[in-house]
């Protein structure tokens, strides 16, 4: 990003999700799991679903998964992210079965398949303590 290009709008993690963003500052996926239900839990929470239990463990894992679906944004999805179109907004169906929202990079448009196998890619942002999760095809 050039030294005049406006600075993306960057997440503000909350007590909750700091296990979730200091992973990724590490390279590393690390959802919550749920002992008493057996699940893996994405979006981070204080109780599991289904048990409502107070259980939920951060763990490690592969971050890899099935894109689900995605959409190709040709016009910016918000002021901030005009001249980074196309954006290719995907959802990421992980091994472990949580679905979380990322994007789609290192890919062409015409190579992008729904059951594709993808893999994580950290993109650490300049000037931040800030790492995103983004995805590109598992070749």
């Amino acid at each position: 990003m050039a030294a005049d290009t406006p600075q993306r709008p960057l997440p503000t993690p909350i007590d909750r999700t700091q296990p979730f963003w200091d992973g990724l500052r590490e390279h590393k996926v690390k959802i919550q799991y749920s002992p008493s239900s057996d699940n893996w839990v994405f979006y981070p929470r204080s109780h599991a679903p289904l048990t409502l239990a107070d259980d939920l463990e951060w763990r490690e894992i592969s971050g890899e998964g099935t894109l689900y679906t995605y959409t190709i944004a040709r016009r910016p999805t918000a002021p901030d992210f005009a001249g980074d179109e196309p954006q290719i907004i995907a959802v990421v169906e992980l091994n472990e079965g949580p679905r979380l929202t990322s994007t789609l990079v290192n890919v062409d448009e015409d190579a992008i398949e729904v059951g594709m196998r993808v893999r994580p890619v950290f993109e650490d942002v300049p000037g931040t303590e800030t790492t995103l999760l983004r995805y590109e095809p598992d070749s």
